[in-house]
């Protein structure tokens, strides 16, 4: 596509300094979109604009450092986008963390399963809503949320993250069925175990794992299709299958 055609539409990632997201972001920027990203350490996303502004001529990239298991932080980076005065026309919901062990060994107040839930869905709710008004007013966009294989499989050591990331899919389903007839687009992605720092020292072949840049790859496609189809979900897994 022409970077005339892409310049003025921006892309929005949460979670975009590493792993899925940093793939997501490099291969907007790629493309030649604007996008702008948000994560935790400021470090990390001066490290990320440092080596994709070089790899990528003319990239531009809009960074925030947010830690979007907190409401405010979610309505600073909102605000942040909303600032820059581009039509939002991706939004990729892939903030999230992973703690885990068995519900019964949890702690008893509950602290996990609000941790969870606060980094998994509700991020990507508190970030959706207040970008959604300027996506149906202009009649088109395209929503992704990252979900996991963990959003329709129960696993021994998943707790209070498979909770989490059930309602998420919920989340992404309902938001798709209210927005059909607004001309936005919904997709839900459900990758298996991704190689992402999250797995580091695991010691497995990198062949037992998704790449990120293969999901990337992905939700660059199923945005790519004409608005008249939507990818509902996409659903990626090792060649090899879950890891056991």
């Amino acid at each position: 596509m022409d970077r005339t055609q892409t310049s003025e539409k921006l892309i929005v990632v949460t979670g975009g300094s590493k792993g899925i997201g940093r793939a997501v972001v490099a291969r907007f920027l790629r493309a030649g979109y604007p996008v702008a990203a948000c994560a935790r350490s400021a470090a990390d996303l001066a490290i990320l604009t440092t080596e994709l502004t070089a790899d990528v001529l003319d990239a531009e990239l809009h960074t925030l450092p947010a830690d979007l298991s907190r409401p405010d932080d979610c309505a600073r980076f909102t605000a942040f986008v909303l600032a820059l005065g581009r039509p939002v026309e991706v939004l990729v919901n892939n903030a999230g963390a992973f703690l885990p062990g068995r519900l019964q060994d949890e702690p008893a107040d509950g602290s996990q399963l609000r941790q969870m839930l606060a980094v998994n869905l509700l991020s990507a709710y508190d970030v959706t809503l207040p970008l959604l008004p300027g996506l149906i007013a202009r009649g088109r966009g395209h929503i992704f949320t990252i979900c996991s294989t963990a959003s329709i499989t129960a696993y021994p050591n998943g707790g209070s993250y498979g909770i989490a990331k059930h309602a998420l899919l919920g989340f992404t389903k309902n938001l798709r069925e209210e927005l059909k007839t607004s001309g936005v687009r919904v997709t839900a992605v459900l990758p298996g175990p991704t190689l992402t720092a999250s797995w580091a020292g695991v010691d497995l072949p990198p062949e037992r794992f998704v790449q990120a840049e293969d999901v990337a790859e992905a939700v660059f496609s199923a945005f790519s299709m004409s608005p008249h189809a939507v990818v509902e979900e996409v659903l990626i897994r090792p060649q090899l299958g879950d890891l056991g």
